[in-house]
Formats: C-alpha cells, sequence, structure tokens
C-alpha cells in the first residue's frame, strides 16, 4: 500500500497549476481525481487481483513512481506554462476568447484536440521511431492502476493533446467543463488498466447485454485495453498492433483497428523481456538520453524492435 500512498498524495496536485481553474473547482477535481485512484486500487486489492496479479519488482516500482512525479510535478506543469507563456507572448488578444462557449462545445472540441490526437499519438509510438519512447509501458508485466503513467519522460513531454490542452485552457477552456472532461477522462484509463476487470461480471448479466456492445465501443474496458498490453497476439486474443484508444475506444472502431473479443490475455508484457530480462528503469524512462546495455535491445541506436512473427519459430 506504501506505493498507492504515494500516488494518492502526488495526486492531489494534479493540474492546481493549470490556468483556467479557480480554487474550488480544481480542489473539487483533484478530490473525484483521487476517489477514482484509491477506489480502482482499493477494488484490486478486495478482489486480490493485486495479490495475484501484479508481481512487480524494485525496477518496475522506481519507473512507475518516478515517471509520475515527473509527469505531475514537472512535465505537465511545464507544459502548461509554456504555452500560457508563448500565449501571452504572441497573441495576447485571443487569451480567454473561447471562454463563453456552450459547455457541449468545450467538450467536443477537447475530444478531438485532446483525445482523437492521444490516440493518433498513440498509434505512431508503436512504429519503429517512437517505439522506444513508449516502450516503457508495454514493458510491465501485469496490469494495475499502478502503472497507468508508466512511459518514458519524453513521451509525454512530446505528446500532442498535452499541449493542445495547454492552447485550449489559455483560449478559456477552463472551469467546470475541462474539470469535468479530465476527470472523466482519467477514471476511464485508470479503469482500462486496473488489475480488477471490472466489466467481466457485467457481460455476464444479460439484461446489459445492448448496454455492454455500447460500452465496449465507446470508451476504453480491461477486455480491450488489455488486449493491447498483450504478451503476443497470437492466441486471438491479444492485439498489441490495435486497441490504441485512451478514453474513447471509439476512434479504434472508426479507424479500423478495434478488436473485440470480452477474453483478457493470459499474458502481458514484452517478449524480449521474457528473454532477456528487464531493462533498466533509467534506460526505459530517459531514453535517448540513456541507452540500454543489453546487447538485443530497442533502447540503444541501432538496437532491435522484437517482432513476434519475425522471431518466433
Amino acid at each position: 500500500m506504501h506505493w498507492t500512498n504515494c500516488v494518492d498524495k502526488l495526486t492531489l496536485n494534479i493540474l492546481t497549476n493549470f490556468p483556467g481553474l479557480n480554487m474550488q473547482i480544481s480542489e473539487f477535481q483533484n478530490v473525484l481525481i483521487l476517489i477514482a485512484i484509491a477506489g480502482f486500487a482499493l477494488m484490486e486489492f478486495v478482489t486480490r487481483r493485486y495479490q495475484t496479479t501484479v508481481n512487480a519488482t524494485a525496477n518496475d516500482t522506481k519507473l512507475e513512481l518516478f515517471m509520475f512525479i515527473s509527469l505531475v510535478a514537472l512535465t505537465q506543469p511545464l507544459v502548461i506554462l509554456a504555452t500560457q507563456n508563448m500565449g501571452e507572448a504572441w497573441f495576447s488578444q485571443w487569451q480567454g476568447i473561447w471562454a463563453d462557449w456552450p459547455w457541449w462545445a468545450m467538450f467536443a472540441v477537447l475530444l478531438l484536440g485532446d483525445d482523437l490526437t492521444q490516440y493518433l499519438w498513440h498509434r505512431a509510438s508503436h512504429s519503429p521511431l517512437l517505439w522506444p519512447l513508449h516502450r516503457a509501458h508495454h514493458s510491465a508485466q501485469y496490469m494495475s492502476v499502478r502503472m497507468t503513467f508508466r512511459n518514458n519522460f519524453f513521451y509525454y513531454l512530446m505528446m500532442p493533446g498535452l499541449w493542445i490542452a495547454g492552447a485550449l485552457l489559455f483560449l478559456g477552456f477552463g472551469g467546470w467543463v475541462y474539470a469535468a472532461y479530465l476527470t472523466l477522462k482519467l477514471t476511464i484509463i485508470l479503469g482500462a488498466h486496473c488489475s480488477w476487470r471490472w466489466d467481466e461480471p457485467l457481460y455476464k448479466i444479460r439484461a446489459l447485454h445492448p448496454l455492454m456492445w455500447l460500452l465496449e465501443r465507446t470508451i476504453s474496458t480491461p477486455a480491450t485495453h488489455w488486449a493491447h498490453h498483450a504478451l503476443t497476439n497470437k492466441d486471438g486474443i491479444g492485439h498489441y498492433t490495435g486497441n490504441f484508444g485512451n478514453m474513447l475506444f471509439l476512434w479504434d472502431i472508426i479507424f479500423g483497428t478495434a478488436h473485440i473479443t470480452r477474453k483478457y490475455p493470459d499474458h502481458i508484457g514484452l517478449m524480449d523481456d521474457r528473454i532477456h530480462g528487464q531493462e533498466h528503469w533509467a534506460h526505459q524512462m530517459f531514453y535517448p538520453l540513456a541507452h540500454s546495455k543489453r546487447a538485443d535491445s530497442a533502447l540503444r541506436f541501432g538496437g532491435t524492435i522484437y517482432d513476434e512473427n519475425k522471431n518466433s519459430n
């Protein structure tokens, strides 16, 4: 529970530096996000999914903890501050110009400017060029709320959606609309990574079949997102070459990258780590500034990206 407590305390500071949100709204938003994290973490323990499936090492814990701290305390505030300063310097006449938009228009623009671009960025990060910046997220051999923000430092720093969100805040997308959007998005993302498979019992309730059919095609769920983290695609369940949606799975439906089975892969993680051992947390977090010492690694210039189709017998 020690790691979870650290996350809970740090989460209270999420977005408090965002311009456009007054203290009352920001505090309420942070409480809701804290409740989401604590709720999913609690269910992981109550259902004993955490104790039986999360086999985290000290290396995993360092990567996840340091990445979360850097995201909340450095990357996120830095991007928001940078967009605010650039806006004030070059486009001061536009500051707050969209503040009077109706809530539904703001929400629609956020879905396109933030969530759709995150889908596209996530999909691009599975290409050979960007894979080293996203590989850390897939190197966990378990699913849990604790690995939700596990990634390379530069993956978040370069994420277009984060910069677009900063620009939208400068243009007036603050207040309750942004707070509600972010809270909803993070709740869905945390739930999709949670080791407690909350969607599994719902699939078994006949009366909920129409609702679940719609839900799993609209938002990311454990079944669809676990498939994205699968060790292999060859079991017909795993689909690490698709299911890229973060908040909305609808993007996968629209762009043809969806794979829905309502089943969960038996194994999570990366095959090259199973063969050669874990990469050091610092190499995963700070590549290309830090390079792997492993001979067969994507975290070095000219390194090898494991291909299941080429490397399997």
